[in-house]
């Protein structure tokens, strides 16, 4: 059988306001609320510019391509929510035994009197984070959904204790709700 295999393609379409760049498979977004930035890098899958118009086009028509697209345009898809509306997680503080004192510090989130430790567990926040603390609850927001889900993982990280009896000790700060979606 001869004749040509059809190149497998997906095309993104941009909202109005959102500004694209390309640099060698570095793609960045930029409207008011911020800028974003990614590598789309595979040796099978081309990234091009058209205007406001964004497509990946496949060397090969393969499932693993078909696949990476799919992936390649969900990132897409998280980058243009990110500079449009912004991502969003809440996390939960919960005490039982002891209070907990919970503080935001320039680039450092503090948790004191955590189980009643004298020391308190410092975080180093990552940049194009923004974290707040509003009661007992911990709002971290940012443009980019990895360092926004990265840091609220690791404010629960933080938290965690082992070789405790998690149904009596349930002490620490928990994620709620992950990017508008409450966690069931």
């Amino acid at each position: 059988m001869e004749g040509k295999e059809k190149k497998m393609e997906e095309k993104v379409l941009l909202p109005e306001g959102v500004s694209a760049s390309l640099d060698d498979n570095m793609l960045i977004l930029k409207k008011q609320k911020g800028e974003v930035k990614k590598k789309f890098h595979n040796p099978y899958v081309d990234l091009e510019l058209k205007g406001n118009e964004v497509f990946f086009k496949a060397t090969r028509n393969t499932k693993r391509e078909k696949k990476i697209i799919g992936s390649f345009v969900s990132h897409l898809k998280n980058m243009i929510k990110g500079v449009t509306e912004g991502h969003k997680y809440v996390l939960k503080v919960c005490s039982g035994h002891f209070p907990i004192n919970v503080s935001v510090s320039g680039e450092e989130l503090i948790v004191k009197n955590f189980f009643g430790e004298k020391t308190p567990r410092v975080l180093k926040l990552k940049k194009g984070a923004s974290v707040k603390v509003d009661g007992d609850e911990i709002v971290v927001e940012s443009e980019d959904k990895e360092i926004a889900g990265q840091v609220s993982a690791d404010i629960e990280q933080l938290t965690r204790r082992t070789g405790y009896d998690s149904r009596i000790f349930q002490d620490g700060c928990y994620i709620i709700i992950k990017d508008g979606k409450p966690i069931k």
